[in-house]
């Protein structure tokens, strides 16, 4: 293995100099050095908070993704949707409803790996809104997600203790999900203008293409996804890892190992933060079975510790479970830490200053969708 293939993502002084640029990572690595000084558990536990399978899995669809977006057709698929469509409001809503779809067909954080590396692609031809863009497709992953039992991790567990079949349980969070969806494309309506597209100077240079890594990397990627759904995550990727390191090494080097370390940290420390006694008791001294208490809960927790935890704590506390995935998803929106794919779509993006411009989007989009929900349900 070449030294120079692994140096965009292994040297040290690149590692650090993106370390000290990554404020919400140097929180989450304090918060969990912090609460393993001040209430130390045995190891055993901090493997249970870290979700290993979730780990492997992100690692894959990592990997895989990168193979997707190095194989060049990813590029050349955008010069063709750029060509056929004549302006950003249309574009907006094309990748905004492609990102709801896939994540309700696939998962969110498939559906985001596949839009904004295509967002991306679509910037280096055409003058677009990127951040904006991929700050609505991120919000679009968690609208279309809802609409699944398998579309995100806390509507597949809540899904897996409901005792509702699949059908039953896509009825009972329908109307959750149509108000998530319906609200984010007025928004599109709104946020995004009729400008013309225009193509940078040079933009038609057709990308050199590898129709090989397309084909393998396509089909490691439904493999994965199966694997995730069936529980084999761990053996998925270690497999996808052992073919990247044997034939695709350029891709790998391209990854962004710093967004699992991201996640790692996330997982350990939130997941410690809810596994403190205080925190329990307080949990546990509220009224679960007033649906209003539910809700509401669901949603602010989702904005302290992500609506994953916040969906594995309260599972033992709530009855309704349907409602409490209704709160859950719509508390993925709001805060950054609200949802995985938020993180996920920040990440892929990169640009410096997003964080703030989510905020401005999906506080103001999670006010009103909170409301409309809590309508609906009769709250």
């Amino acid at each position: 293995m070449s030294r120079t293939a692994w140096e965009p993502c292994l040297s040290a002084n690149s590692i650090l100099s993106r370390l000290r640029r990554d404020h919400l990572l140097q929180v989450l690595l304090l918060l969990a050095l912090v609460l393993a000084a001040v209430d130390p558990r045995p190891p055993r536990a901090y493997l249970q908070w870290l979700d290993l399978p979730t780990l492997a899995g992100l690692t894959g669809l990592l990997i895989l993704t990168e193979g997707v977006r190095a194989s060049g057709h990813v590029q050349g698929f955008a010069l063709h949707l750029v060509a056929r469509l004549r302006d950003t409001r249309a574009l907006a809503f094309v990748l905004v409803s492609l990102a709801a779809t896939l994540a309700t067909v696939l998962t969110n954080d498939v559906a985001l790996f596949l839009v904004v590396p295509l967002t991306l692609a679509i910037d280096r031809i055409a003058r677009i809104p990127r951040q904006r863009l991929v700050i609505f497709e991120a919000l679009a992953v968690n609208a279309g997600s809802t609409f699944s039992p398998i579309g995100n991790p806390q509507n597949l567990l809540l899904w897996q203790h409901s005792r509702l079949g699949f059908f039953g349980y896509v009825a009972a969070l329908a109307p959750a999900g149509a108000v998530l969806l319906v609200v984010l494309l007025v928004a599109c309506r709104f946020a995004f203008s009729a400008t013309p597209l225009r193509l940078h100077e040079g933009a038609y240079a057709a990308p050199r293409l590898d129709t090989a890594l397309l084909a393998g990397s396509l089909a490691l990627l439904v493999s994965m996804v199966l694997a995730l759904q069936w529980g084999y995550a761990i053996p998925a990727a270690s497999i996808v890892l052992a073919i990247g390191l044997l034939f695709f090494r350029r891709v790998l080097a391209g990854v962004d190992w710093l967004l699992l370390v991201t996640f790692a940290a996330m997982f350990t420390g939130l997941g410690h933060l809810a596994a403190l006694p205080v925190v329990h008791a307080h949990v546990g001294a509220l009224d679960w079975r007033d649906p209003r208490v539910t809700y509401a809960g669901g949603i602010l927790l989702s904005q302290l510790i992500s609506n994953v935890p916040a969906a594995v704590l309260l599972q033992h506390y709530v009855p309704n479970l349907t409602l409490l995935a209704a709160a859950v998803n719509v508390g993925g929106s709001g805060l950054v830490i609200g949802s995985l794919a938020n993180l996920i779509a920040l990440r892929l993006d990169g640009s410096r200053g997003i964080g703030w411009r989510f905020h401005a989007w999906s506080i103001p989009y999670l006010a009103m969708t909170a409301v409309i929900v809590a309508l609906a349900w009769r709250l």
